[in-house]
């Protein structure tokens, strides 16, 4: 009981355990995996440039599937087809995921224990493959995307060029220090500003208390009640040339936005995190900066709280 209460204390913190062993020794670009597919033709059958799911996916064998799909058609396609590629071809495909955020079943009085087992892509659904097109139309896209963060606005924002095309609330690191047991040492909780890239994505995420580093599954939601933690991306950043470990990852507790309340993560709901893992290949560029001094959406000039007292 003692992590379910540190859990509905602190929120949703992650170890996200390939970030030294990997990152920082190779210094490379990686998605992860902790669980290995296999090819199950029986899936999916194609025809032409669509394909047909032939039973129902859930989001524990989502990836498992999608991966599938990659390894079968990257060899038949004229480009190198990614997973990204794939779902950006077809949106719905993020809408569905994004209606298993636990607060969204709530609002349809459907309580979810177990968010992995709910189906993403029914039986009968139909993928249609991008043509070469649509690839250059979507690398042109990624390549001219910017996740911007703002702390102390709290908003996450996805750029096309300068052009504003989401608006997320977030939260960011406690301005504080504190022992982690994880670490073994004093952490600035802060979360720390700079521009680089998308370096990493982990789909299949463990949460581990920092304070003691022990693993929990389950966590106490903003209404009281006990669920599984969710199966959604996490995605790593480099700033500046250096990997912090600081990422960007769903909270199950969103009564957190707004607020300095994180070990250091930018947080973000559990809908709003699909977008942006979707939103964010591999390279991705990325902004966190710390802007006191805005404008509204009247277009006056605002001055913001500096809630890590940087100014005084």
């Amino acid at each position: 009981m003692t992590n379910i209460k540190f859990n509905s204390i602190l929120g949703v913190v992650i170890l996200f355990w390939f970030t030294i062993q990997i990152g920082l020794k190779n210094n490379t670009s990686y998605t992860t995996d902790t669980i290995p597919f296999t090819i199950d033709r029986s899936w999916y059958k194609d025809h032409h440039d669509t394909i047909k799911v032939h039973r129902d996916i859930n989001v524990r064998d989502y990836f498992q599937f999608i991966d599938s799909l990659i390894y079968h058609y990257d060899s038949l396609t004229s480009y190198t087809l990614s997973e990204h590629l794939l779902v950006r071809t077809n949106p719905w495909i993020i809408d569905s995921l994004k209606q298993t955020d636990y607060y969204l079943r709530i609002a349809k009085d459907s309580f979810v224990y177990d968010q992995s087992l709910m189906i993403v892509l029914p039986r009968a659904s139909k993928i249609l493959l991008p043509d070469s097109i649509k690839v250059q139309e979507l690398l042109k896209t990624f390549s001219v995307t910017t996740i911007d963060i703002n702390i102390p606005e709290y908003k996450l924002r996805i750029l096309k060029d300068s052009v504003v095309c989401y608006e997320f609330p977030i939260r960011v690191g406690r301005n504080e220090k504190k022992f982690l047991e994880m670490s073994g040492r004093m952490e600035d909780l802060r979360t720390r500003t700079g521009k680089g890239t998308i370096v990493g994505h982990n789909r299949y995420p463990r949460y581990v208390n920092p304070v003691d580093n022990q693993e929990y599954e389950v966590t106490r939601r903003d209404d009281g009640k006990l669920t599984k933690l969710p199966q959604i991306p996490f995605i790593e950043t480099e700033l500046n040339g250096l990997r912090h470990g600081q990422l960007i990852h769903s909270t199950t507790n969103p009564e957190t936005l707004g607020k300095a309340y994180s070990n250091g993560c930018i947080g973000t709901s559990e809908a709003d995190a699909w977008i942006i893992y979707y939103h964010a290949p591999l390279g991705t560029n990325i902004n966190i900066r710390y802007d006191l001094n805005i404008a509204n959406g009247e277009g006056d000039s605002i001055r913001l709280k500096d809630i890590y007292k940087i100014n005084q």
